[in-house]
């Protein structure tokens, strides 16, 4: 299944550019050579090599996953994502389906789920061994680029069955956490949805403990477990990456970026912009254009109805299910 699964990305990737699909939430990737660790932010969503290695760093651990493992994140984290494995006769390939939460909290609302152990510690990224049961509706998934017709009235149940099966997986306790109303997981994502809306904004945080309902100090401390950052760390991330964003998408100059994503002091953010990306902000932007880098989540739209299939032209290896 995973062969299958390769030939059928292969021949619908272009570029090296991440290949958003007609299935809402479903992209494809493709790399033709090892890449060095590219920041990014990922959404909650599960992400499956089916040829190759790629390799997560998100809160200072590094997370394998390659046919026999696939990735698995339940909030908007900011990461590095680096390609380990590939070439252009054997690329990298493999797709990323952004997860529902309503859909998972829907499916624990059921009560036909047994739950599972509480974790030992609060986590936003797990990696899971691939198995064929597993594996099966996302055959089905794929297999719909080549039934365009069909995608309104099957994604929508083939997805449903991807996140029962991912709530049954070993990763579980990560995915109740997140889609259990009331938990800190919980709370902290609304915090998270709440700082991506107004990261321009000055940020109190005891007034944005008091939004989610907890208390400044568990805020603080469920906050940094979950994304190895303080809110205020978060949402500087936010700015500096949307300033950079701006640069390169925009032509925007360092000095304009600055001001439209919240900072009052241009200095303070060349400073911050060096610290995070290794470069002041004009040679970091000359050194990015062009550049592919390593991450599963492209900035664009969660589908595009007119992809199309290339014509298949490397080799895409057999792998076996984990």
């Amino acid at each position: 299944m995973q062969s299958e699964m390769a030939r059928v990305i292969d021949r619908w990737t272009e570029g090296l550019a991440d290949t958003p699909t007609a299935v809402p939430g479903l992209t494809l990737f493709r790399r033709e050579a090892p890449a060095r660790p590219a920041v990014c932010m990922v959404e909650p969503s599960v992400i499956m090599v089916t040829q190759g290695t790629k390799r997560l760093i998100a809160g200072g651990e590094g997370h394998v996953y390659n046919a026999e493992r696939f990735l698995i994140t339940s909030l908007d984290l900011p990461a590095n994502s680096e390609v380990v494995q590939a070439s252009p006769h054997a690329p990298c390939l493999g797709f990323s389906l952004k997860l529902d939460i309503r859909m998972l909290a829907e499916l624990i609302a059921q009560g036909e789920l047994a739950p599972p152990r509480p974790p030992t510690q609060d986590a936003s990224v797990g990696v899971g061994s691939i198995t064929a049961a597993a594996l099966d509706p996302f055959v089905r998934l794929l297999g719909l680029l080549d039934e365009p017709g069909a995608v309104g009235v099957l994604a929508p149940l083939i997805q449903r069955e991807i996140h029962y099966r991912l709530l049954v997986s070993g990763q579980a306790p990560l995915l109740w956490q997140i889609a259990s109303v009331g938990s800190q997981s919980q709370r902290i994502s609304r915090a998270i949805d709440w700082l991506k809306l107004h990261y321009t904004e000055p940020l109190r945080v005891d007034e944005l403990a008091a939004r989610v309902q907890m208390s400044p100090s568990s805020l603080h401390h469920h906050f940094r477990r979950l994304t190895a950052m303080s809110p205020l760390q978060y949402q500087k991330w936010l700015r500096l990456n949307e300033a950079r964003r701006l640069m390169l998408g925009e032509g925007a100059d360092a000095a304009s970026a600055a001001y439209r994503v919240g900072y009052e002091s241009p200095s303070q953010f060349s400073r911050e912009y060096s610290r995070l990306f290794g470069a002041p902000p004009r040679r970091d932007v000359q050194a990015l254009r062009p550049r592919p880098d390593a991450c599963d989540q492209a900035d664009r739209p969660d589908s595009a109805s007119s992809s199309r299939p290339r014509s298949a032209s490397t080799t895409v290896r057999s792998a076996r299910v984990g």
